[in-house]
């Protein structure tokens, strides 16, 4: 035993009850989905001729239906008589280096095979236009294709707000510009990011063959919605409308706030940031208000797809032994780097294990109920449809009528190695 654990060992973890958080169901089932995309695509057709190389950008996210929207803008290539290629259209992810680009759509099961098309992935990128004192820089491969097609989710952003934050624009300014992309949006801070994101942006549709943009629209379920297929020339007056669409369906802790938050896992294939702070509070851009507000925050793990990536860790308060030994420095640092951001990156305290995490996020709060914390449980910051709160909550629970508490209280299960066993998901 530890001195740490020592001096945690008197807290006695609560018992906990399964709770349901009830979002609208509006997500589109496969075939509404495939048949609106495809009725959208007809009509650009005309824009894809015989003969001509197509890049099509993946990004870096756990998008619904993402893996199959590119295998399907893929094949409608093929059928057009061109050549399709995927271009990697993730900024400085994959530790800012071709081969750890193509882990992270592996992870994401986009690979030459599941996509039936060739990936060409490379860091190298081609100064196009220099606007506003803004050198614009697009990946090579992108630039020598005869078209491009742009995939992303619309979303509202983690750290920065304002008409163009996650979406079309963004995949072409950080996707496309790569490493420098994402360094050049970055370089003023986050109350510049969406002017400089749409200036690149616009640039770009301007002096690159930029087909049209496939914008996936999700649910607070993280299921899609809608789908837009938008013209080149219209993203920039169209992007802004869906993003205010996505916001409006996009999900959240009921709660106003707890003493402890505890995230089973963080991580890139979630939200850029590791962790959503329009869900979990904690936002890096002290001037905005976003999510949940906890006293501590705990996070148990980093998940598999993000490789060690541990971006959204110094937000949190407490962490195990088993998230340090993942934590990559490699694959992590150059996030940090590029966004000139520090802070986001930083180790919090580690404990041995799950229990002790959550021990100690109890035992080094100030002014709580020792005897009977409120503590909200998520497996990750896309996923709260279902979540664990504790007895003590149970009273406000009551009184939301978007939660349903299933079941009585029960006690955590944990292994020998003091790891969570329960799971949240039901």
């Amino acid at each position: 035993m530890s001195t740490s654990t020592k001096l945690i060992s008197h807290i006695k973890l609560p018992r906990f009850v399964k709770t349901e958080q009830v979002f609208p169901r509006n997500q589109l089932s496969d075939e509404a989905f495939f048949a609106s995309l495809n009725e959208q695509l007809e009509a650009m057709k005309d824009r894809v001729k015989p003969g001509q190389q197509i890049a099509i950008t993946a990004g870096s996210r756990g998008i619904d239906h993402m893996p199959a929207t590119l295998r399907t803008l893929a094949d409608w290539v093929k059928s057009l008589g061109a050549t399709p290629f995927l271009i990697p259209a993730m900024g400085s992810h994959g530790g800012a280096v071709a081969e750890g680009q193509l882990g992270i759509l592996k992870s994401l099961g986009i690979t030459e095979e599941t996509m039936g098309c060739e990936i060409r992935s490379s860091m190298e990128t081609v100064h196009i236009d220099t606007v506003d004192g803004l050198e614009v820089h697009i990946d090579k491969n992108a630039y020598g294709a005869d078209g491009i097609i742009l995939c992303n989710r619309v979303k509202a952003h983690t750290s920065f707000q304002g008409p163009y934050e996650s979406g079309l624009m963004k995949i072409i300014a950080i996707g496309l510009g790569k490493q420098h992309g994402a360094y050049t949006c970055h370089a003023m801070g986050d109350d510049y990011m969406s002017s400089r994101i749409a200036t690149i942006g616009k640039s770009v549709i301007k002096n690159a063959n930029i087909l049209f943009g496939v914008a996936l629209l999700e649910n607070a379920m993280d299921k899609t919605f809608e789908v837009d297929v938008v013209p080149s020339e219209k993203i920039e007056t169209v992007e802004p409308e869906l993003l205010k669409k996505a916001k409006a369906a996009m999900g959240r802790l009921y709660f106003k706030d707890c003493d402890t938050l505890v995230v089973r896992a963080i991580g890139k294939n979630y939200t850029g940031a590791g962790m959503d702070p329009n869900i979990v509070g904690r936002c890096v851009n002290p001037k905005l208000k976003m999510g949940i507000e906890s006293q501590r925050l705990a996070i148990l793990d980093i998940s598999d797809e993000s490789h060690g990536n541990a971006t959204g860790s110094g937000r949190a308060d407490v962490t195990t032994r088993r998230f340090f030994e993942k934590f990559s420095f490699d694959d992590t640092y150059p996030n940090a780097i590029t966004g000139y951001g520090l802070t986001a990156y930083a180790i919090p305290v580690v404990m041995d294990n799950d229990k002790e995490a959550m021990q100690a996020a109890v035992a080094s709060s100030i002014g709580i109920d020792y005897q009977n914390p409120r503590i909200i449980m998520i497996d990750n910051s896309l996923e709260i449809e279902h979540i664990l709160i504790s007895e003590a909550m149970i009273p406000e629970a009551e009184k939301i009528p978007e939660l349903v508490m299933h079941g009585e209280p029960f006690e955590l299960e944990f292994d020998e190695g003091g790891n969570l066993l329960t799971p949240i998901k039901w």
